[in-house]
């Protein structure tokens, strides 16, 4: 279970104490993400995060979600804030964070310069039987449902095995 932390430099989802926890107590896999905000200061997004998400044993490495273009910078001044935040959340957890992208915005602006992440790739316009080597998680749609949860959630599949899933967490 993925559950959204923060947004930006200030933004704590409503909800994420909650979910947090009570994905815990369920028993899931549990991750927190960061929706980035392109024109914001990425070393201050990364301080909402760290201030807001405290990982435990068996929780997954931090995502960063980045989806949307800057308004007011250039893609290289972009991916030199992704970037600055990627390293600020490495240190400060001791995990390589994943990231989460739409395929698109990723084949375009991600792949080449961040070939050294784990990426989590969203892509609802189709369904194939073999997921691309580079993508370690899919998000396949944003209209699934789940047993005691009144909306929509999206659904993702894990490009591994059991194995390599509990090697991306954290000892």
């Amino acid at each position: 279970v993925f559950v959204r932390a923060t947004a930006g430099r200030v933004k704590v989802d409503r909800r994420f104490a909650v979910n947090w926890l009570q994905s815990k107590e369920k028993g899931f896999i549990r991750g927190a993400y960061h929706y980035y905000r392109p024109n914001e200061n990425s070393i201050l997004q990364a301080n909402n995060f760290i201030n807001s998400v405290s990982l435990q044993k068996g929780d997954l490495p931090p995502v960063l979600d980045i989806e949307d273009l800057p308004r007011i910078q250039s893609i290289e001044n972009l991916k030199i804030g992704l970037r600055k935040w990627l390293n600020k959340i490495e240190d400060h957890y001791g995990m390589k964070p994943i990231i989460y992208s739409g395929e698109s915005f990723y084949n375009t602006h991600l792949y080449k310069d961040f070939s050294d992440y784990t990426f989590w790739i969203a892509n609802y316009n189709f369904y194939v039987e073999n997921i691309d080597k580079d993508w370690s998680f899919w998000q396949f749609t944003d209209k699934g449902s789940v047993k005691g949860i009144k909306e929509f959630v999206d659904i993702n599949i894990y490009n591994g095995d059991k194995k390599k899933l509990l090697q991306l967490l954290k000892k």
